[in-house]
Order: structure tokens, then sequence, then C-alpha cells
């Protein structure tokens, strides 16, 4: 046990069944079905590829597609084959998830052999709106379909799914109501590796804090500053702007146009808050970049300028680097400026491949910090990438995930010993 917490080391899964909630979720090709990235399906292969050695019969519950429900849904199967492919063992399909078909199939499962259902959330009480609707408590959860029909027909549950830890929904809550419940090595890895970060960073600990997910980081960045955690904070992105503006700086009509249109001018107080108490701890940028035919350059003194702000300066980028050098401990949520154009990716190319060169231990979170590690080809120079992105978010902001508070009910109520 660890954290509260059962792990796969507390169960003999010898002949077992075992539903495996993991987080295989991927920007698509839905034209060709094909995966744009694999990050997070290379992250569960470890507790994947330890559950068939140890002669488990593994079902995967999975999701594909996010918040604008049905618009975003698409089915698991292409995921099927890249998981077989990592595996170097068949990973079995089937386009149904709670349904005879796919229960007769989890029954004739042998041992060692790996099964995926196919999208979760085609399964209505999967939905995010069901979740945010209905507001179900633990006990319901375990009331609704998907784990009424696959709970009497397994063994143990193991959630992998660290990214998805932020949700309440009967997948990823549902079954430790009624099953002993274990954390999959991902999911102990990354609660490990950020529960580490919260409690004894080695110092300076330093957080990089930009994109565009507002409510995200500064719910970090207070978090982090107010408990102590983080020596000092870097804002850029939108993040960066947003302080600017707290501190009384035109930032110019259509970049303010925008923090109004994507409706974030309340963190604009937020934000001022937290310079009032801790601006000491904060570096803000000292120039910026916008684009007017090609890539130019504005400090701070001589804005406002009438182009949208797309990045960081060079002169911030430098001084950025130069903290980052300095560091013994880095966490990083979110880009420097807009990083897929060539004009204005100057600042997080500077920062991303400074973390590369740097000999703190790092660690990086979000869809968009990872694409970009990715891009700038340093992700095996970074001490840990984290495949979550609103759990890790909402870890570090102090809050005991709906998951983690499942995991250590069924620790309580089943308890861990090996059966």
């Amino acid at each position: 046990m660890k954290f509260g917490m059962c792990t796969l080391s507390d169960f003999d899964v010898t002949g077992k069944t075992v539903l495996c909630r993991v987080d295989i979720n991927q920007p698509i090709d839905r034209k060709t079905g094909t995966l744009k990235d694999v990050t997070r399906i290379k992250g569960c292969i470890p507790t994947l590829k330890e559950l068939s050695e140890r002669n488990a019969k593994t079902v995967l519950l999975a999701h594909q597609g996010g918040d604008l429900e049905y618009k975003n849904y698409f089915t698991t199967k292409p995921h099927a084959k890249i998981l077989s492919d990592f595996l170097g063992r068949t990973v079995k399909f089937i386009d149904d998830v709670t349904g005879p078909a796919a229960r007769e199939m989890i029954n004739n499962l042998e041992e060692g052999e790996i099964l995926l259902l196919d999208n979760v959330r085609f399964v209505s009480e999967e939905m995010t709106l069901f979740e945010t609707k209905l507001n179900l408590n633990e006990e319901d959860q375990s009331k609704t379909q998907v784990v009424q029909k696959l709970a009497p027909l397994a063994d143990l549950f193991v959630c992998d799914a660290f990214a998805a830890a932020h949700r309440s929904q009967p997948s990823l809550v549902g079954f430790e109501q009624v099953l002993p419940s274990a954390m999959g090595r991902l999911f102990e890895k990354e609660f490990s590796v950020i529960a580490d970060i919260m409690e004894s960073p080695s110092r300076p600990c330093l957080f990089i804090l930009g994109g565009a997910k507002i409510q995200d980081a500064f719910m970090m960045m207070n978090t982090a500053l107010k408990n102590g955690v983080a020596d000092k904070v870097l804002t850029g992105g939108l993040v960066g702007n947003i302080m600017l503006l707290a501190k009384g700086i035109d930032i110019g009509v259509q970049s303010t146009d925008l923090i109004k249109k994507m409706n974030l001018t309340e963190y604009v107080e937020i934000a001022r808050e937290i310079l009032d108490k801790f601006s000491n701890k904060i570096l803000l940028p000292v120039d910026l970049a916008y684009v007017e035919g090609d890539r130019k350059e504005v400090a701070i003194a001589d804005l406002p300028v009438k182009d949208i702000l797309v990045d960081i300066g060079s002169l911030t980028a430098k001084t950025y680097k130069k903290a980052i050098k300095e560091a013994s401990t880095i966490f990083v949520n979110g880009p420097m400026g807009i990083f897929e154009s060539e004009p204005s990716e100057h600042g997080t190319k500077v920062v991303w491949e400074a973390l590369a060169e740097s000999a703190a231990y790092s660690v990086l979170g979000g869809g968009d910090s990872i694409t970009a590690a990715n891009k700038y080809k340093v992700e095996e120079r970074i001490s840990y990438i984290c495949t979550g992105g609103g759990a890790l978010i909402r870890f570090l902001s102090g809050e005991e995930l709906p998951v983690v508070k499942a995991l250590r009910y069924a620790a309580n109520k089943f308890g861990c010993e090996e059966r």
C-alpha cells in the first residue's frame, strides 16, 4: 500500500479477471482513424505488460474524446493496434462496452490475454454532461450500468488513469465501491512524483506557468506560493499577459479584447491579489512579441501595440533560461506563446531547450506542454513527463482527486492483502 491506496504488488492476479481503466485518449485524425500521438498509450504499457506476464485476464476500459461530447467521440479500435505493437502481443478489441457480446468475450478470456472494450463514453452515464449535471455520489456510481454489468465478471479493479483522476465517472470511481482495487504502475508513479514535488522539492523550486488554461494556472500558482512549494514562478502566454494587466500595464486593445472574449477578465483581480502577496517570487515578461508581417518585439515600457501579443520576447527568454539553470526542481505547465507558428515559437523553444539542458529534476505536464516537448525533441531529456492535465493541476492545487478518494475507500473496505 502507498498513500493509503493499494498497488499491484498487493494482489495475486494469476488467473484473475482484472478490469483496468486506462487513459489513452489521444489526438486523432478522424479521416484516417490514426492517432497523432501515443504518449499516453506508452505510459500504461508497464501495467499491461505486468498484468499479462502475471497471467491476469485483463479487460481495458478507456475513453476517446473530451468535453464536446459526441462531436469529439471516436472508437478505441485504433488504440488496440498501437497497444499490440508496444506489447508485442495481440490486444483484442470489441465494439461493445457492457452488452452481451462484450460480457461473453470477457468470460472467454484466457490467462495473459488482454481485451480492449470500445469507448466507454459511448455509454451515456460516462459522458461529462452526465457527470456534471447529475453529480452522483459514490454509492450511486456503483449502481450505474457500467459497474452493474461488468463488476460481477471481475475479481479486481485497477485504475491506471491518473490523467482522468479528477473525473467522477462510473468507470473511474464506481468499481472501487464494489471490488478490491489498486493503482496501476503509471498511476502510482505519477502520484509519487507529484507528491514529492508538493512535499519536499529540492531547492530552489521553480514553477513555469503559461498557456491559455488560465483557471488551472492561477489555481496552481496560488497554492504553490501559499504553501511555500514554489520559490519562484515564471509566467508566459495568456498567464503572463493577465499578470501584466493586473500590474496596470496596458497590453493593447487586441490583447485585452481577446482576454474579454475568452471570459477571463475575472482573473485579472485574482492575479492582482497574488501579486500583492507574492510579487517578489513572480517573474513577469520584460518584453513581448507580436507579428506584423514578421516577428517584432517590444519592451514592456513601450507598450501598448495594436497587434495581439503572441510570445515572450528574447530578453525575457534569456532571463528565464538563467532562472532554469539555477533551479533544482522545475515544474512546467503551458507554453510561453503560440509555439505552433514559427514567428511566435521563440520563447517556448528557448525555455524547453533550457529545460533539456538543466541538471534540475524537471516535471512537465499538460497536452500543449507535451506537444512542445515532442516538437523540439527534448522529451527524452525531461526528467518526468506527466500524462495528466486536469488531474495534475487539481492535485497541485491541493484537492483530493475523486479517483484517489475512491481507491482509498476500496483499500479501507476490502484491504490490500494478496488473494
